[in-house]
């Protein structure tokens, strides 16, 4: 099915209304991975004409995005990549690492942009900087759209990195590199057998479906919860 290739218009838009010269597209990937971080990534494109075949990552080949990722880095401005770990996940919860993933990636520009485009509909960036939400903005805007497949393809080679970099072969059964930490019935069914890795997220709720492994689940303590605690009562944000 073909798709309509993303355009600069948003960055045209922001420019126009807001006056800002440096504009940033942001995204990210492994949100709903059970295993390995969330990647963030910034990237200032200018209003060049981009690599032939840009879109939002997902709909593009694992040869081609690897292929494309390698002329991205040399055809965008600027980019920098910003992880949240597993711990950070457990601990913030994943609308706060989102924040932090994203505020490493911007702050490992080489420039601090005027506005940031976030893929998406909701602005998990909030103030203090200038942040426009666009739904299915790594399809429709071509700074999005570099810097999904430039997430992706970082995100993908750490996780493929984590499964080849124990030498005796440890997370293998997990086939970090061909799942990326997503749910396939391959990892659900080592996760069965021999649970949880160090690179798993630990409060989600896959983990009250295996009986052998619950009691390693964490529970993430709410900032409303942590307030009422020194009043005598206890909540529990999961």
């Amino acid at each position: 099915m073909p798709y309509e290739p993303p355009t600069h218009t948003v960055e045209r838009s922001l420019r126009a209304t807001t006056g800002a010269r440096i504009v940033a597209g942001v995204d990210e990937v492994g949100r709903g991975a059970w295993a390995g971080p969330v990647t963030v990534c910034a990237a200032v494109t200018g209003l060049r004409r981009p690599p032939e075949g840009l879109t939002d990552s997902k709909l593009i080949t694992p040869r081609r995005r690897a292929t494309l990722a390698v002329e991205l880095e040399q055809w965008v401005t600027a980019y920098a990549l910003g992880d949240a770990s597993p711990e950070e996940i457990d601990d913030l919860g994943m609308t706060a690492a989102l924040r932090l993933a994203a505020v490493r990636a911007l702050e490992g520009l080489p420039v601090r942009p005027d506005a940031v485009i976030l893929d998406g509909k909701h602005d998990y960036l909030g103030s203090p900087w200038q942040a426009r939400t666009v739904i299915k903005g790594d399809q429709s805007c071509i700074a999005v759209a570099a810097a999904s497949v430039l997430a992706k393809v970082r995100r993908d080679t750490l996780m493929a990195e984590l499964e080849a970099g124990t030498g005796a072969g440890e997370y293998a059964p997990y086939a970090f590199g061909a799942n990326a930490g997503y749910p396939s019935p391959v990892h659900r069914a080592a996760l069965e057998e021999l649970g949880p890795t160090p690179y798993h997220r630990l409060s989600w709720s896959y983990l009250d479906a295996l009986p052998r492994w619950r009691h390693l689940k964490k529970v993430r303590l709410s900032v409303e919860a942590a307030a009422l605690e020194s009043g005598g009562q206890l909540g529990f944000d999961f």
